[in-house]
């Protein structure tokens, strides 16, 4: 489908740095799928475990959401050869209690969808709907979260319509189990940061991340939901979102500039991108 549809103003919103609110429930998202999930738990990739190297971990994880969105070509290709380079070394073992392999087009394009789904989610909660042109436009925009690591393009359903039925059917691969479980809580109550900052934010990241989730993987995580929670939560991100629009772009944008300009400086100097 042709993405030269008019969407004036609006492609901005979402690389929006407020978004990044949602980053640990779209985690759990991807992590839902059990492969997926011991993949990364069970990770010999040492520089990739984020408990023992935040920052890195973030700033890769991030990197690769503002190449695929922004980046060149070139860019693309300079950070799927080092994502390659990291996930040849994640596959299963004999004692895993599922296969994996990090390789595997249909788990890369699993977490392709969490992160799409995401991004309309957030833009949702902040702005409202989008109109079916805009919707239209943003999916075909979204393959690069696939096709950036390796998801062919022929992959990518069609249209958005046909992502609803990859969606849906996809959904009864979700299963948390108490293993993955703890792991993501510890996540998103932020307590891979000094234990300061969990103290601090661990709480607030906690229910941004609940509000994030939509209701099946909020109760594979066992984690309460009220109706005032949910009150609470659009409040806020409506708020969230009002602010942000008289903001000017490149202050909202501000942690994926900063992030592209890191990459362009790498790739410059010869340091390793992930």
């Amino acid at each position: 489908m042709s993405t030269s549809l008019e969407v004036p103003d609006r492609l901005e919103l979402v690389m929006d740095g407020a978004g990044l609110l949602a980053g640990a429930a779209n985690v759990i998202m991807q992590l839902s799928h059990p492969a997926v999930g011991y993949g990364v738990v069970e990770s010999r990739v040492e520089s990739g475990q984020i408990f023992r190297h935040p920052i890195k971990r973030t700033r890769t994880t991030l990197t690769y959401l503002v190449v695929a969105a922004r980046g060149t070509d070139e860019e693309k290709e300079a950070f799927r050869n080092g994502v390659n380079r990291v996930h040849a070394k994640v596959q299963s073992g004999p004692d895993s209690p599922v296969q994996y392999d990090a390789f595997d087009p249909e788990l890369q394009l699993w977490v392709a969808a969490c992160i799409y789904r995401g991004f309309e989610d957030v833009h949702r909660s902040m702005h409202g709907e989008l109109t079916a042109t805009e919707s239209e436009y943003f999916y075909q925009q979204g393959a690069t979260f696939g096709t950036t690591l390796q998801v062919p393009k022929e992959m990518w359903p069609d249209t958005r319509a046909a992502f609803d039925d990859y969606w849906e059917k996809a959904l009864a691969n979700v299963s948390i189990d108490d293993t993955i479980r703890e792991y993501l809580v510890s996540l998103a109550k932020v307590e891979f940061m000094p234990a300061v900052v969990s103290r601090l934010f661990g709480r607030l990241n906690l229910f941004f991340t609940t509000g994030f989730l939509p209701p099946l993987f909020r109760d594979q995580m066992h984690l309460t939901w009220t109706p005032k929670d949910q009150r609470r939560f659009d409040r806020t991100m409506s708020t969230i979102g009002a602010i942000s629009r008289r903001i000017p772009v490149t202050i909202r944008e501000l942690p994926y500039i900063l992030l592209m300009r890191d990459l362009r400086r790498r790739m410059r100097t010869g340091k390793p991108l992930v």
